[in-house]
C-alpha cells in the first residue's frame, strides 16, 4: 500500500549521454516547496509564488553548487497532480540531473514509482482513467495518427462517452429500483421503453468496440518480415522501402547474416520491417545462426514478404520455403523486374502478388497497398474515428455488453425486475472500471506499472 502523503521525485525527461540540453526533475507532494527552498537559491528579490519561474542555483545544504537552473512552482490544486509540484529545469545529460534527483531524495522525497504522478492525478480527480491511459499512449506514439488518437483520449472524449453510457444505465437502474420499492404508488412499468434504452446503449457499445482493432494497430504497429533465398533482393527492398542504406547490399549470396530492422509509417500504421538472412542449406555455422533467426522472425511477423527473383523464377528452394509459411499472412514479391523484358510466370502459390524493382524503387506503392489490404485496413481504417479503445477497455466493454444482453434475455423471459437489476449493475460496474469510478487497487497497479517513472 502506497503512502499518498509522501513527497515523490523523479526525472521527468529522457536521460542519455550527450543528448538533450534540458532535463527536468519533478517533485510532487506536501513537502515539495520545503525541499525546493532547502536546495534552490534564487538570487535577488524573486518572489516564490505559484506558476512563476525562478532563476538560480541548485546546491547542497553545505552550499556546494550542483547546477545553474530554473525552478517552476505549481501549488495545489493548480498542478498536474493537484498537489504542490516543483520542477527543476536543469542542464541535460546523465550526471547533473542524477545529482539533482539524489539531492531531492536526501532532503525528504522518495523516488516515484512508475506512473505515480499520473496515478495521483487520477486519485485526486484531475484525470479519469481513460485520460491517464491516453497519456501513456501519447508518450509511446509511433505515428502522427496514433498521437492524434491519444490526444483525443487525453481531452476526455472517450471518458465522456463512457460516462454518458454509464449514467444512462444508472437512470434505468433508478427506475427499476423505484418499481421494486414503490411499485404500488407508480404507474405501470413501460417495458418497451426500457428495452429501447438498453438497445441504444448496446448500439453505442458496438460502435466503441469497432475501434479496438484500429487502436491496437496504432499502438502496436505491425511487424513485417522479408524472407527468401539468398541474393533475391531482400536487403535492396528494405533500403528502397525505408529510403535508407540500413542493410548492406552486395552481389554475394549470404551477405545478410542477421536480422536487420527499419521503421516507417504506412497509411498511419507503424510498421517494423525485418530484413532476414537468405534461407538455404549451408554448412557455415555463422550463416546458419542467421537462417535460424530468419525462421524465428517469420514465425513472429504479422506479415511475411516472400521475395522471388524475377530472373530465376520459382525454384525448388522457393517451394520448400513456402511450405514452412502460413500463406494467410504472405505477400509474394517478384523482385528485379527491371532486368526482364516481360513479367515472369506466376508462381504456383495462392497469395497476393506484387512486382517490384528495388534498385529503381518501383512497386513500393503497390506493396504498401497489398500490405494494408492484407491487414484488412479497409474494415478498420475509418477516417471519421476521433478516438479508439485499448485492450483493457475492450474487455470491460465486452463485459458490459454481455451483461446487458443477459438483461434483455431476463426481460424476455418475464422474470421479476429484481433479476433485471443484477445484470444492469454488472454493466454499470464494468463501465465504471473504464473511467476509474469503480476500479480496484490491483487494476491501478497493473495499469500504471507500464508507465515510465517520471510520468
Amino acid at each position: 500500500m502506497l503512502d499518498w502523503g509522501d513527497t515523490i521525485a523523479a526525472i521527468a525527461t529522457a536521460v542519455a549521454p550527450e543528448q538533450g540540453s534540458i532535463a527536468i526533475v519533478r517533485l510532487s507532494g506536501a513537502q515539495s516547496l520545503e525541499i525546493a527552498r532547502r536546495i534552490f537559491r534564487a538570487p535577488g528579490q524573486q518572489i516564490w509564488e505559484t506558476h512563476r519561474i525562478l532563476y538560480g542555483y541548485i546546491q547542497t545544504p553545505a552550499g556546494q553548487i550542483i547546477d545553474e537552473a530554473l525552478l517552476l512552482l505549481m501549488l495545489a490544486p493548480r498542478s498536474y497532480t493537484r498537489e504542490d509540484v516543483v520542477e527543476f529545469h536543469c542542464h541535460g545529460g546523465m550526471i547533473t540531473v542524477q545529482k539533482v534527483l539524489d539531492l531531492c531524495l536526501q532532503n525528504g522525497a522518495r523516488l516515484a514509482r512508475p506512473g505515480e504522478f499520473t496515478l495521483r492525478a487520477v486519485l485526486h480527480g484531475r484525470l479519469d482513467l481513460t485520460q491517464a491511459e491516453a497519456i501513456a499512449d501519447l508518450v509511446a506514439a509511433k505515428s502522427a495518427a496514433s498521437a492524434e488518437m491519444a490526444l483525443a483520449g487525453l481531452q476526455g472524449k472517450l471518458g465522456q462517452r463512457i460516462q454518458y453510457l454509464r449514467h444512462q444505465c444508472l437512470d434505468v437502474l433508478a427506475e427499476l429500483e423505484a418499481r421494486i420499492d414503490f411499485d404500488e404508488d407508480l404507474p405501470q412499468l413501460n417495458v418497451e421503453e426500457i428495452d429501447t434504452q438498453i438497445r441504444v446503449i448496446l448500439q453505442e457499445i458496438d460502435q466503441l468496440l469497432a475501434t479496438a482493432e484500429r487502436g491496437e494497430l496504432l499502438r502496436r504497429g505491425i511487424k513485417v518480415a522479408i524472407v527468401g533465398r539468398p541474393n533475391v533482393g531482400k536487403s535492396s527492398l528494405l533500403n528502397a522501402w525505408s529510403q535508407t542504406d540500413r542493410a548492406i547490399v552486395t552481389d554475394l549470396p549470404g551477405t545478410t547474416r542477421d536480422v536487420v530492422d527499419a521503421y516507417l509509417v504506412v497509411q498511419g500504421i507503424p510498421v517494423e520491417i525485418l530484413d532476414t538472412a537468405g534461407i538455404r542449406h549451408t554448412v557455415d555455422p555463422v550463416e546458419q545462426l542467421g537462417i535460424d533467426r530468419s525462421r524465428q522472425a517469420m514465425q513472429k511477423a504479422d506479415i511475411v514478404l516472400l521475395v522471388i527473383d524475377a530472373l530465376t523464377g520459382w525454384t525448388q528452394e522457393d517451394q520448400i520455403l513456402s511450405q514452412d509459411l502460413d500463406l494467410g499472412k504472405v505477400i509474394m514479391v517478384i523482385n528485379k523486374t527491371d532486368l526482364m523484358s516481360e513479367l515472369p510466370p506466376i508462381p504456383p502459390v495462392k497469395c497476393p502478388m506484387v512486382y517490384t524493382s528495388a534498385v529503381q524503387s518501383k512497386g513500393i506503392d503497390q506493396l504498401e497497398s497489398a500490405l494494408m489490404q492484407k491487414m484488412k485496413a479497409g474494415n478498420i481504417q475509418q477516417t471519421n474515428l476521433t478516438y479508439t479503445i485499448n485492450r483493457r477497455q475492450q474487455t470491460a466493454l465486452l463485459q458490459a455488453q454481455q451483461a446487458l444482453q443477459n438483461m434483455q434475455t431476463t426481460m424476455a423471459q418475464e422474470l421479476p425486475v429484481d433479476f433485471w437489476t443484477i445484470d444492469l449493475r454488472t454493466a454499470i460496474q464494468a463501465l465504471g472500471s473504464i473511467t476509474g469510478e469503480e476500479v480496484t487497487e490491483s487494476v491501478l497497479d497493473r495499469i500504471f506499472s507500464k508507465f515510465c517513472i517520471g510520468k
